[in-house]
């Protein structure tokens, strides 16, 4: 059974890689026009293409949604290692998610909208935060933490809309807390998301770059009443996860969603459905997301991951990347915690 499925995963990657050949053979086409659109959808059947942004977006915006800047200090955080928990891996089924086993977190449906800012990093970060303060209580204790908060207030974080380091996301979590907040234009918590999401705004979209990171403000919005400092949550020890897929598999399958970042290429701009692949189009940045859990369609290993470009983009904000073999780089920097309850 383990053999077979190998074998139908390196079926896909050949196929796959034959097709990137072809697509790649016409770079002028433009990654959101519907010619190149037909043409992803006719070299490949393990995932759909489609329009997820208008025909006029810039193609700087679109590259500026991808935030997650290079990580120099993954290597220096504690690494967790699930391969020895027989009793564990034993028991993983061959799909999961974990909406499934912990029903009374709402937050694991949530998809958030980062906006026209380089966020990515703070978002994949916030979003699995939230979901283990769910998960770790079994489904008794919530707190949406605020993804403007860690955006804003993070100085050695990077440079917030402009990009952002995900370990140190999740450093300043550990050491100095983030507090509550919700979506844009939301009245949820202490800190709500300040910046449009792409539903929000009215003709076309502007470059990330022209968009400034709000300033830090270390008081809540009115009408809350929990003091700034008070609301605050932090996490009790922060660590990467083995980029063995067993190891990912048994830490998404005992403590909830993690944090990922992995290489994006023009194509991904346009997913829709299925497992993705990729398949066309060169290098566009590299971009930080929830990874949530997994399964297998068609043959084909996949992992379930969140973006946060809103419902509207991918499949209702959610997407599948084929898993087993550390595609786009998807395996090589987990980055998870535990969180710290008062």
């Amino acid at each position: 059974m383990e053999f077979s499925a190998k074998m139908a995963t390196f079926c896909a990657v050949f196929v796959v890689l034959c097709a990137l050949v072809a697509v790649n053979g016409d770079q002028k086409l433009h990654p959101l026009s519907d010619e190149f659109i037909d043409l992803i959808n006719s070299k490949q059947n393990f995932w759909r293409a489609g329009r997820n942004f208008p025909k006029n977006t810039p193609i700087s915006h679109l590259k500026n949604l991808l935030g997650a800047l290079e990580d120099k200090n993954f290597h220096n955080l504690e690494k967790v290692d699930h391969l020895d928990d027989i009793a564990t891996r034993s028991s993983l089924p061959e799909s999961f998610d974990p909406r499934d086993k912990w029903p009374n977190c709402p937050s694991l449906n949530e998809i958030r909208d980062q906006g026209s800012c380089g966020s990515c990093w703070a978002f994949g970060a916030v979003e699995a935060m939230t979901d283990r303060y769910c998960t770790y209580s079994d489904g008794k204790q919530h707190f949406h933490f605020s993804a403007q908060d860690l955006l804003t207030c993070c100085d050695d974080c990077g440079f917030g809309c402009n990009g952002g380091n995900p370990v140190a996301a999740w450093n300043y979590w550990q050491f100095y807390g983030i507090v509550s907040g919700g979506k844009y234009n939301s009245s949820e918590g202490c800190k709500p998301y300040t910046i449009p999401s792409r539903e929000h705004v009215d003709g076309p979209l502007l470059p990330c770059g022209e968009i400034p990171t709000p300033p830090c403000v270390h008081t809540c919005q009115s009408g809350y009443n929990t003091d700034y400092e008070k609301d605050k949550r932090r996490g009790k020890e922060v660590y990467s996860v083995d980029s063995n897929e067993e190891s990912i598999k048994a830490e998404l399958f005992k403590n909830g969603p993690v944090e990922v970042t992995f290489v994006v290429y023009g194509d991904f701009f346009t997913y829709k459905k299925g497992v993705y692949v990729h398949t066309g189009k060169p290098y566009a940045g590299s971009h930080a997301v929830k990874m949530l859990g997994w399964g297998v369609e068609n043959g084909v290993k996949y992992w379930l991951a969140a973006n946060s470009w809103n419902s509207n983009w991918g499949d209702k904000g959610f997407f599948k990347i084929l898993r087993g073999v550390n595609h786009c780089g998807i395996e090589s920097a987990v980055v998870a915690g535990e969180p710290l309850f008062a």
